[in-house]
């Protein structure tokens, strides 16, 4: 039995890790019922000139976060990037209307913190954010 869930903990571990050490996370509550917002697409793109260039692209999970949203194996560097919060497929799948089709986060990475967190509080008619840790 054991030596069956071997490669079930190995992975598992193996995704934690890379969970804690990577760069950035997000997480989405629904200020309505005060719940985690499963299933939310969150895009992640970094500037580059006058373009945004698409660095990944994840939804949700039951807890409403992304723990690993900055792609694996390659190093945060500094400069402005953009979370893209896709609210709008959200709220329809979830039978509401809402004002904001997404919530885009646009936000500098300096090299001071090595990890970033932003949260957002979503209602159909307003939201709110900040820098978690």
């Amino acid at each position: 039995m054991l030596k069956k869930l071997l490669p079930v903990f190995t992975v598992l571990l193996t995704s934690m890790t890379f969970a804690q050490d990577n760069p950035l996370s997000v997480h989405v509550l629904n200020l309505e019922n005060g719940l985690p917002s499963a299933n939310v697409e969150v895009v992640l793109e970094k500037n580059s000139g006058n373009n945004w260039v698409k660095l990944n692209q994840q939804f949700t999970g039951l807890n409403g976060r992304i723990s690993a949203l900055y792609p694996e194996n390659k190093k945060l560097e500094q400069g402005t990037y953009k979370v893209t919060f896709k609210t709008e497929d959200w709220f329809r799948k979830n039978n509401q209307k809402t004002f904001f089709p997404e919530v885009p986060v646009i936000f500098k990475v300096d090299g001071s913190v090595s990890h970033y967190h932003i949260p957002l509080l979503l209602s159909p008619y307003g939201y709110s954010t900040y820098r978690g840790n």
